[in-house]
């Protein structure tokens, strides 16, 4: 049996936690703030409730994995899981409004034929195809088995295979997700769909690799999924199923230092100098966090994986509405911006800043659990912004302005709102910050092939033998499908050693 320490309790460090425990080990977590679930937090006030992280489920089989192997109670005896339907509303700059089926190939094809005119819904449906090929190629190294250690091949081959466009003696291929839309979807709609996705994880479509198309892929082919009374409910039946395994949990316990004896990891150090001695350390922190607890830098170190992308993060609004929730409301809406390069420029430009008129997504749901009664409505907006530290409350003023451009974007959706409107919360990158520990409340994305590698995670090995990383900021990055997985890799490389694989 071996004494292992987990730095935070997100829902990664906890799956690894979990299944660590079930191997027989001693295993305590040490978490920063008060509380476990890192960014999959809650808001509560005057009876409202609100999930302030991810507010819906992709991939659900990673947790019921999760639950299988670490207890006999499955996931949905400690979860209420629903499946969404439909799975999105889509409003265009245009005015167009989209309703998507829930993991329906055939029922999305109808839908955007119907709302988007002939053609376009048989032009989503080849691109679904060929996004498909690009999960069969990618799964496993970038989901189920440790980052390859010539991690070089997935950076540079795009697995997406690109349709072949002939324009002005010249063939094209796409190489990233705007291209894609241009050059295969054709239709600013369509494209604005695509782009939403990348969107979500603060992606910029432009230089984000087409091996993106498996993100709308693993929502189409795999569903969009609820835990009623929030998300927050899923980080809860985990550190419960922790605490059934005796996993050990320490809170308001902040790790400044990683101790190290004979070359490797062998322990970990408080901010009150408390030393806990450990064969193995696992660390759930961004790498900037990490390697200023570590000597030497641990994480990027020769030969590893290039720096991802600029950062991005995510502000979040959260409504208290009169008026109960109107029969037959979608539970999720895109609001997509008016226009998309005003959007993009801003967001992920050489001096990134706030976005006069983002595309801005709706959560409205059906669940009694969010707020005080049936003559009330809870509902949560949010936007990409840009990573920023926290300067002591001075964007506090910026931060509003964009919030009241948010509110503005999603009266589209909801007619009246403002007129409904009790109060609004405003949850910044700071908040996220605070919650998670992230340098500029930066928010991982998952890991994508090609790129030369900017969008591949950090190894869950490191140069410090005995130290591993989990969570979103390591392979295979960020999305609580990804941050589960990594538990799950984390825990076989450490059960069964280097030579661990993944699961068959």
């Amino acid at each position: 049996m071996a004494r292992i320490a987990v730095i935070g309790a997100g829902l990664g460090a906890m799956a690894a936690a979990a299944r660590l425990a079930v191997a027989g080990h001693r295993v305590v977590v040490y978490e920063r703030t008060t509380t476990y679930g890192g960014a999959v937090g809650r808001y509560e006030r005057d009876g409202f409730a609100f999930d302030t992280g991810p507010a819906l489920l992709p991939l659900p089989a990673v947790y019921r994995d999760l639950f299988l192997k670490t207890g006999k109670e499955p996931l949905e005896k400690c979860v209420d899981l629903v499946q969404v339907d439909p799975a999105a509303r889509h409003l265009f700059a245009d005015g167009t409004d989209l309703l998507l089926p829930n993991a329906s190939r055939a029922g999305v094809v109808d839908a955007l034929n119907t709302a988007l005119g002939s053609g376009a819904g048989d032009r989503w449906g080849d691109f679904l195809v060929r996004a498909r090929e690009a999960w069969d190629r990618t799964r496993r190294p970038l989901l189920e088995e440790p980052l390859w250690p010539d991690w070089q091949v997935l950076a540079e081959r795009e697995p997406y295979p690109a349709v072949p466009r002939k324009r002005l003696l010249r063939t094209r291929r796409a190489g990233t997700l705007a291209e894609v839309g241009a050059l295969e979807l054709r239709d600013p709609r369509l494209t604005a769909l695509l782009e939403s996705h990348a969107l979500a994880y603060g992606l910029d479509p432009r230089t984000t690799p087409a091996s993106a198309a498996v993100l709308p892929y693993m929502e189409h082919a795999f569903g969009i999924w609820y835990v009623r009374g929030g998300l927050r409910e899923l980080a809860r039946a985990v550190y419960e199923r922790c605490l059934a395994r005796k996993v050990e949990f320490v809170f308001d316990a902040e790790i400044t230092g990683i101790v190290e004896k004979d070359g490797r990891a062998a322990g970990v150090e408080a901010a009150d100098g408390t030393v806990s001695e450990a064969d193995f350390v696992v660390a759930g922190v961004a790498p900037e966090v990490l390697d200023g607890a570590v000597r030497q830098s641990v994480v990027r170190g020769s030969g590893e994986v290039p720096a991802q992308r600029v950062r991005t993060s995510r502000l979040t609004v959260l409504l208290a509405l009169r008026g109960g929730r109107p029969e037959g409301t979608a539970h999720r809406t895109v609001v997509h911006a008016e226009d998309r390069d005003s959007e993009l420029e801003p967001l992920f430009g050489a001096s990134p800043g706030m976005v006069a008129h983002p595309t801005v997504t709706v959560v409205r749901p059906d669940d009694p659990a969010w707020v005080p009664d049936a003559g009330h409505e809870a509902i949560t907006l949010s936007s990409a912004v840009p990573a920023q530290p926290d300067r002591e409350g001075s964007e506090t003023e910026v931060f509003e302005r964009h919030a009241q451009a948010v509110i503005t974007a999603a009266e589209r959706a909801v007619p009246g709102l403002r007129d409904r409107l009790l109060w609004h919360e405003v949850q910044t990158p700071a908040d996220i910050e605070r919650t998670t520990g992230a340098p500029g409340g930066a928010i991982p994305a998952p890991a994508l092939a090609a790129g030369d590698g900017r969008l591949l995670q950090p190894s869950n090995t490191t140069a410090l033998p005995g130290l591993f990383t989990v969570g979103g900021w390591s392979h295979p990055g960020g999305g609580l499908p990804h941050a589960g997985m990594s538990g799950s890799l984390v825990a076989g490389l450490i059960v069964e050693g280097p030579g661990f694989r993944g699961s068959q």
